[in-house]
C-alpha cells in the first residue's frame, strides 16, 4: 500500500536523506491509482505530460499530450528503475496493522502476502510514513435491492474495479458519477454497449483541451494565475488585488471560462449546462471533459440523467434494472460507479485514527503532513492537487528534513488552531467536499509554498513569477532535495547524505529495524 507517485517519491527521497527505506504495496506493481489492478478503460490524465511528473523524471517525449493510465505506470517504473528503488519494494504485500510499541516510540508493523490469510510477519520501525493514497478504497452506494437485482444477474462494479471492456459488450451499462471516471469510462463503454446511461447528482464543470480551439488548458487552470482566481485562506499579493479592487476583472475571467466552455461545449444544446457559477462549482472539483463525451451524448450513444441519483436496484421483466428518484427506470445489466473514495487508513486501530482526526471525522495534519496527536508518524501525498506528484515529492522533502531535524516548528496549539482555522475554511468553501480535508485544490502551488517556506527552500521570485503565466513545470524543483540534505547536515551530525538514528517504517515507506 504505497508504491504510487507518493510512495515512491518519498521512498526515493528518504533514502537520498540517508534513510534506511523499504516500501509495502498491495498491488503486484507499481503505480497506485495507475496500477494495472485498478486502471478502467479510458483513463488518461487530467493534466498534461509537461506539468504531471516528478521534478528529476520528466515524461517521456514520445506521449501524448494526456498520457495513458498504464503510460503513467510505465513512467513509473522507468522512475524505480532509474534510482534503484526495487531492492526496497515490497510488492503483493498488505500491511495488516501498524501499532505503536515501547512507550509510543517505536512502531510494529505486521504485513503478510496479499490476498492471503494467516498471522503475518512482524517488524519494528522507528517511524511510519502513511502513503496509502486518498483514492485507493472505492466508495459504491449502498444501493437499496442490490440482492435481487444481483439475483438477476446485474453486476455492480466500482470504476477502478472495473477492467474487461468486453463485460459491457452489448449491456445495458448505467454508469454513476460525473466526475472524471465516470465520464472517461462512459466513452469506451459506449462504443460496446447496447445502451450507456449516466446518472449525475450534480453536474460538474467541464474544461476542453484548449478554450476557443486555441487557448491549452493548462495555460489557464495550471498556473499561479489560474489559482489565484480563486480566494484562498490568506491572500497575499496580487491575490489581494484581485479579490478586492480587482474582483470585477476576477469575475469576468472567471465567468468568461464558464461562457467558453458552455459555448464550445455545446452544453446548452445538450441541456448540460452546470446550476451555479463556474466558480461555486470548481471551488471542490473542475475536470477537463473527456475527448468524445459530449459527442457521444449529441449522437445519442450516451444519455445523460442529470440532477438524478439512483434510487433502488429492481428486476423489471426480470432483467436488472434500475429506478432513478424522479421514477424512471432503466435497464441495466451491469452498474458502475464514479462515486468517490472512502479516506481511511484501514491499517491503524480506530482508536489511533481518532487521534488523527477532528470531531467532523477530517485529517488534522499539519501542513497536510504531520498530525498532532500520534509521534512518529507522517502522511505523504494527502494534499491532492492539480500537481499531486509533485505537492506530494515537496511533502517528502518536508518529512525528510523534519526527521533529520531540519525543521523549526511552531508551538503545538498554534499548529493545532492553525490546522482547525484551515479546515473550517476548507469545508466552507467547498461545502464539505474536501475529501476529509485531503483535497486542495485549486491550491497546489499555495501548499507546495507553505512547505517550501518553512524549509527556506522555496524558489527565487523570477522562477516563481514565471508560473504566474506558464504552467508550472516540475523541473524547476529538482535542486530542492538535494538543498535539503546540504541544509540539514548540521543537523543530522553527518556528512549529506547522513545516515540518522531512526529507520523509516510505511504503508508507503518502511525502514529496517
Amino acid at each position: 500500500m504505497g508504491a504510487g507517485f507518493a510512495g515512491l517519491s518519498t521512498a526515493k527521497v528518504l533514502r537520498q536523506s540517508g534513510f534506511d527505506v523499504t516500501v509495502f504495496e498491495r498491488a503486484p506493481d507499481v503505480g497506485g491509482v495507475w496500477s494495472r489492478t485498478r486502471r478502467y478503460p479510458g483513463l488518461r490524465t487530467q493534466n498534461n505530460k509537461d506539468t504531471y511528473h516528478l521534478s528529476d523524471l520528466p515524461m517521456p517525449a514520445h506521449y501524448p499530450q494526456w498520457p495513458s493510465g498504464e503510460q503513467v505506470q510505465q513512467y513509473l517504473e522507468r522512475y524505480v528503475e532509474m534510482f534503484r528503488l526495487g531492492g526496497v519494494l515490497r510488492l503483493s504485500t498488505e500491511v495488516v496493522s501498524a501499532e505503536l510499541v515501547d512507550g509510543e516510540s517505536a512502531w510494529l508493523i505486521t504485513s503478510r502476502p496479499a490476498g492471503h490469510e494467516g498471522p503475518g510477519t512482524l517488524e519494528r520501525y522507528d517511524h511510519l510514513v502513511v502513503a496509502n493514497g486518498i483514492f485507493s478504497d472505492p466508495l459504491v452506494p449502498p444501493f437499496e435491492g442490490r440482492a435481487a437485482f444481483t439475483a438477476a444477474g446485474g453486476r455492480v462494479l466500482a470504476a477502478s474495479q472495473f477492467h474487461d471492456l468486453e463485460a459491457a459488450r452489448g449491456r445495458n451499462v448505467l454508469v454513476v458519477g460525473y466526475g472524471k471516471s465516470s465520464c472517461d469510462v462512459a466513452v469506451p463503454v459506449s462504443e460496446v454497449a447496447a445502451r450507456t446511461s449516466v446518472v449525475a447528482r450534480q453536474l460538474l464543470w467541464k474544461m476542453p483541451r484548449k478554450l476557443g480551439g486555441a487557448l491549452n488548458y493548462k495555460y489557464l487552470m495550471l498556473t499561479r494565475m489560474g489559482e489565484a482566481l480563486f480566494r484562498y485562506i490568506r491572500p497575499k499579493g496580487f491575490e489581494r488585488f484581485l479579490h478586492g479592487p480587482g474582483n470585477g476583472l476576477r469575475r469576468t475571467m472567471l465567468d468568461s471560462v464558464g461562457s467558453v466552455a458552455t459555448r464550445q461545449l455545446k452544453l446548452s444544446r445538450l441541456g448540460l449546462v452546470p446550476n451555479g457559477t463556474f466558480e461555486d462549482i470548481a471551488r471542490s472539483t473542475v475536470s477537463l471533459a473527456t475527448e468524445g463525451f459530449f459527442e457521444r451524448v449529441a449522437d445519442g450513444r450516451i444519455s445523460v440523467h442529470r440532477d438524478q441519483v439512483v434510487s433502488e436496484l429492481l428486476t423489471d421483466g426480470g432483467r436488472p434494472a434500475a429506478r432513478l428518484a424522479d421514477g424512471t427506470v432503466l435497464p441495466a445489466d451491469l452498474v458502475i460507479c464514479g462515486t468517490g473514495f472512502r479516506q481511511c487508513v484501514p491499517f491503524l486501530d480506530p482508536a489511533l485514527c481518532a487521534r488523527l482526526e477532528d470531531g467532523a471525522g477530517n485529517f488534522e495534519l499539519y501542513r497536510q503532513i504531520l498530525p498532532l496527536g500520534v509521534p512518529h508518524l507522517t502522511f505523504a501525498g494527502y494534499n491532492s492537487s492539480f500537481f499531486s506528484p509533485l505537492s506530494a515529492e515537496m511533502a517528502a522533502v518536508w518529512t525528510a528534513a523534519y526527521l533529520r531535524g531540519g525543521v523549526t516548528l511552531p508551538p503545538e496549539d498554534r499548529m493545532r488552531e492553525e490546522i482547525r482555522a484551515r479546515l473550517a475554511w476548507m469545508s466552507e468553501r467547498t461545502d464539505g467536499r474536501h475529501a476529509r480535508g485531503t483535497n486542495i485544490i485549486p491550491f497546489s502551488m499555495h501548499n507546495i509554498d507553505e512547505v517550501l517556506d518553512e524549509l527556506g527552500l522555496n524558489l527565487g521570485r523570477f522562477a516563481r513569477a514565471r508560473q504566474w503565466l506558464l504552467p508550472v513545470d516540475p523541473r524547476s524543483y529538482r535542486k530542492v532535495t538535494l538543498r535539503m540534505i546540504r541544509r540539514t547536515a548540521a543537523t543530522a551530525n553527518g556528512p549529506s547524505p547522513a545516515p540518522v538514528p531512526e529507520s523509516v517504517s510505511a504503508a508507503s515507506a518502511a525502514g529496517r529495524p
